[in-house]
C-alpha cells in the first residue's frame, strides 16, 4: 500500500533526522576522544615537549598513536562529508526502500571513513619516521624549519594544481557524484563511499600534512583546519579560497625556509 504524500514526507523527514543525529553523535564522540586525550598521556617528567626525541614505540603506544590519527580524521572530515552522506541517504531511501537504505547509508559512510582511517595509518608511520629522524618533538610538531617550510610550500603549491581543483569540484557537487557513480546494493554503497573518500583525500591530504607544522595534538590548529576544509566544500564559490590559501602558504613556507637557511 502506498503512503499518502504527507506521510511519505514525514517518513523522509524522520529518516533524515535520524541520519543527521547519527552524524552529529559520531562527530561529537570523536572530538570528545581528542579533547580527553585518551591513550595519549604526554606528561613525561624531565622531558621537554619542544625538543626532538626518538621514543621507543611499543605495540601499545603505536596502537594509541594510530587510534589518535584515525579518530582525528573522523572528527575533522565527517562534518564536511555530511552533505554527501545525507544526499546519498535520501536517494538511497527512494531507490532501495527504507530497509535497503538502513544498510546502504552506513556502508557508504563506512567506505568514506575507511579511506581516511587508512590515511591515519600512513600518518602514523610517517610520524614514527620523523621521530626516529629526530625532527619531531614530544608535542608531535616538527622541530625542523626546513621540513616545516617544505611542507608549507608543498601544501601551497598543491592548492593551486588542477588535481586539487578537480577533486574539490567532486566534493562540492554531491548530486553529480551520486548520480554519476551510483552502484546498487550494500557493496555498491561501500564502493561509492570509498570513491568519494578518494576524491576527498585528493582534495585535502596535503592540508592534513600541515598538522605536522602546527602540532598534531594542537586542538586549536586541528579545529582551524577542520573549519577550513568545511568552508572549502560547502560555502558557495570558494575556488578562490583554495587559490588564496595556496599563495599564503607558499609565502609562509618561503619565509620559514629563509629563516631556517
Amino acid at each position: 500500500m502506498s503512503l499518502p504524500g504527507a506521510s511519505l514526507r514525514q517518513l523522509l523527514a524522520h529518516d533524515q533526522a535520524v541520519a543527521k543525529a547519527a552524524l552529529v553523535g559520531v562527530t561529537l564522540a570523536a572530538w570528545s576522544y581528542l579533547l580527553l586525550g585518551v591513550g595519549m598521556d604526554m606528561d613525561h617528567a624531565g622531558m621537554s615537549l619542544t625538543q626532538p626525541m626518538a621514543m621507543a614505540w611499543s605495540p601499545g603506544f603505536a596502537t594509541a598513536v594510530f587510534a589518535m590519527w584515525a579518530v582525528m580524521m573522523v572528527a575533522m572530515m565527517l562534518p564536511s562529508a555530511a552533505p554527501m552522506i545525507l544526499l546519498f541517504d535520501t536517494i538511497s531511501r527512494r531507490r532501495n526502500g527504507r530497509d535497503g537504505r538502513a544498510v546502504a547509508t552506513p556502508a557508504f559512510a563506512g567506505g568514506y571513513l575507511m579511506v581516511w582511517v587508512s590515511f591515519g595509518l600512513a600518518a602514523t608511520l610517517l610520524q614514527y619516521g620523523l621521530e626516529q629522524a629526530l625532527v619531531m618533538s614530544m608535542a608531535m610538531r616538527t622541530t625542523s624549519g626546513l621540513l616545516a617550510g617544505a611542507i608549507l610550500v608543498g601544501a601551497g603549491v598543491y592548492q593551486l594544481t588542477p588535481l586539487k581543483q578537480t577533486c574539490l569540484r567532486h566534493c562540492r557537487s554531491p548530486l553529480d557524484f551520486v548520480t554519476t557513480h551510483w552502484r546498487k546494493g550494500t557493496s555498491g554503497a561501500f564502493v561509492m563511499g570509498c570513491e568519494h573518500g578518494a576524491y576527498c583525500l585528493g582534495c585535502c591530504w596535503v592540508l592534513m600534512a600541515l598538522l605536522f607544522v602546527g602540532g598534531v595534538m594542537n586542538l586549536l590548529w586541528v579545529a582551524a583546519l577542520s573549519l577550513y576544509v568545511l568552508a572549502e566544500k560547502v560555502l558557495p564559490s570558494t575556488h578562490w579560497l583554495s587559490r588564496l590559501t595556496g599563495m599564503i602558504l607558499v609565502v609562509w613556507g618561503g619565509a620559514t625556509l629563509a629563516v631556517a637557511l
